[in-house]
C-alpha cells in the first residue's frame, strides 16, 4: 500500500512541477535550463507511474524484488529529478553530478521489477 500512496503523491507533484515549469518558469529560465527542468518532470512522471505500478503488483503478490524496485524508483525520483530541478532553478552545475546516481537507481528499479517476474 505504501507504494500506491507514494506513487500517487509523486504523480501529483510531477503534474504540479510540470505546470509550474510551463507557466511560471518559461520566461524566467534560459532555454537550456528549462529543458533540464522539463527532463526532470518527464522522468518524474514516468517513474511516479512506475512506483504506482509496483504498488499495485506488490499488493497482489508481495516480494523482496518488488519492494527493492519501488524504493529504487523513489530514490531515483529524489536523486535524478530532484537534482535536475535544483540545477535548473539554481544554475549550480555541480548538482548535475548527482543525476547519474539517480539514473542508476532507476535502472536498478527496472531490473528488480523484471527480476520480480522470474520464478
Amino acid at each position: 500500500m505504501i507504494f500506491i500512496r507514494v506513487g500517487a503523491l509523486a504523480g501529483l507533484l510531477a503534474v504540479t512541477f510540470g505546470a509550474f515549469g510551463a507557466h511560471a518558469l518559461r520566461e524566467r529560465l534560459a532555454p537550456d535550463m528549462l529543458s533540464v527542468y522539463q527532463t526532470g518532470v518527464l522522468y518524474h512522471l514516468v517513474h511516479a507511474l512506475a512506483v504506482l505500478g509496483v504498488g499495485i503488483l506488490a499488493d497482489r503478490n508481495p516480494s523482496g524484488a518488488l519492494s527493492f524496485s519501488g524504493w529504487a524508483f523513489v530514490a531515483g525520483l529524489l536523486l535524478f529529478s530532484g537534482s535536475l530541478y535544483a540545477l535548473a532553478l539554481s544554475g549550480v552545475r555541480v548538482l548535475g553530478a548527482v543525476t547519474p546516481v539517480g539514473g542508476v537507481a532507476f535502472l536498478a528499479g527496472w531490473v528488480a521489477l523484471a527480476w520480480s517476474t522470474v520464478r
